[in-house]
């Protein structure tokens, strides 16, 4: 990569690192403050689900602010509502208040991914957008897991302390968009396409990407609920957090080099089979911290890792001019399922028990694995086109991101393999596009 667009990219990369380590204890904070309050677990799953009705809110709706008032201004906006709503959160404790709070952030939160992972999705061309997304990806993955490590002592310096420190890592996020030299970039709005569409491309995608959003929220929001109530204090819920976060970062990219060379719908099967072994493994094994730990390092590799995959193999299915708009609905039923996954398996943890969350993770991934197997049955693979990119759910914009040279390239040749098929079977059309290209 270049110095120069290195350069470009950087102040974006500095202020997504600095707001997120704030983010990334005060989510597990919110949780574990609210249970010490005396709070039932339906009432944590209504705090928790309101970050991400928020998020989902504003990935529809935040691009058109950034394209009014430009990169720099709305980052400085959105940075400052985040600041703003963690210092309310220490200075008055109701968990409606709090409730409240945490929408406003959502909203927020994902205005700062939005203005990020456009920034950088027009730095560079197509051949830098793998390893700007690398970066994109270590700098947010990074501060979630740095924030988690330092869960016990940021938790330690008192009450308002944590949310005084976040509110301050928010603020320092803005310094870099305006003291360091770069030229901004422009948006343009994309709509994204309706269920009924995604559901006609690819039903498999859909189900996973929204299975992922039930699962991923449920980790951020109520893993650590789980945690502290089978006896673990502050410090050790926090290292817990962080294996699962470096889990997810770690096992990405070998899964996504596993299914660029296997059928995606036999790696989803997989994959759901290997978080619902994880899962019961937890429940129906006694475990030491240490084997806890390792455990949850595995199931974090596992769910975090469906998105992804559900997201590329849903492109293999998509018409190249449809890649973009599909991605951003899959990603808008992402957030759907994380909006929805609190406030339902937060009340089943009240009738089961805190065990019921890993059931739920089980009884989850017992239906995924089922409905890929039915999917693959009702329709067979095809011939894979579309190369495994990693992929965060975040913004809408930032979809984009994960739409290669490749994929684009592989759909186009799919898609007219599929229609000179029709006219003259059997035909294979790949060998003669590649000798016009030569010629």
């Amino acid at each position: 990569m270049s110095p120069q667009l290195l350069a470009m990219v950087l102040a974006p990369l500095l202020g997504l690192f600095i707001v997120c380590i704030g983010n990334g204890f005060i989510s597990s904070l919110t949780t574990l403050r609210l249970d010490a309050a005396g709070e039932s677990a339906a009432i944590v799953g209504i705090v928790s689900s309101s970050y991400f009705v928020g998020l989902t809110i504003g990935a529809m709706f935040n691009d058109r602010l950034i394209i009014r008032i430009g990169h720099i201004r709305a980052y400085s906006g959105f940075a400052s509502l985040i600041a703003v709503t963690v210092l309310l959160q220490g200075l008055y404790y109701d968990a409606w208040w709090w409730a409240a709070l945490r929408l406003i952030n959502g909203w927020a939160t994902v205005g700062v991914f939005l203005v990020v992972e456009s920034w950088m999705l027009l730095a560079g061309d197509q051949k830098a957008r793998g390893r700007l997304l690398a970066l994109y990806m270590m700098a947010l993955y990074g501060s979630g897991m740095l924030g988690q490590l330092g869960l016990g002592e940021i938790d330690a310096w008192g009450t308002a302390s944590p949310f005084m420190a976040a509110g301050l890592l928010a603020s320092l996020s803005v310094l870099p968009m305006t003291f360091i030299p770069r030229i901004t970039p422009t948006v343009e709005r994309s709509e994204p396409l309706l269920p009924k569409q995604l559901i006609h491309m690819s039903p498999s995608g859909v189900i996973g990407c929204f299975g992922s959003g039930i699962a991923i929220a449920a980790v951020y929001t109520l893993l650590p609920l789980y945690l502290q109530r089978i006896g673990l204090d502050v410090t050790e819920v926090g290292q817990m957090m962080a294996s699962v976060i470096l889990g997810a970062m770690l096992l990405q990219y070998p899964v996504g080099r596993w299914s660029d060379h296997q059928d995606r719908q036999t790696v989803l099967i997989a994959l759901s089979l290997f978080c619902l072994a994880i899962s019961l493994a937890i429940l129906l094994l006694p475990s030491s911290q240490l084997t806890l730990m390792v455990l949850l390092f595995l199931l974090g590799g596992g769910i975090f890792a469906i998105y992804p995959v559900s997201v590329s193999h849903a492109a293999d299915r998509a018409p190249a001019g449809a890649l973009v708009r599909m991605i951003q609905g899959l990603l808008l039923i992402n957030s759907a399922g994380c909006a929805i996954s609190p406030l339902l398996i937060s009340s089943l943890m009240t009738r089961m028990g805190d065990a019921g969350l890993f059931w739920c993770f089980s009884a989850l991934n017992l239906c995924l694995v089922m409905l890929f197997i039915w999917r693959r049955q009702a329709r067979p693979a095809p011939v894979q086109v579309a190369p495994f990119t990693a992929a965060t759910p975040t913004s809408l914009t930032g979809a984009e991101l994960r739409v290669t040279d490749d994929l684009v390239q592989g759909a186009l040749e799919h898609e007219l393999k599929e229609d000179l098929s029709d006219v003259v079977p059997g035909i294979d059309v790949a060998e003669p596009i590649l000798e016009a290209d030569k010629a």
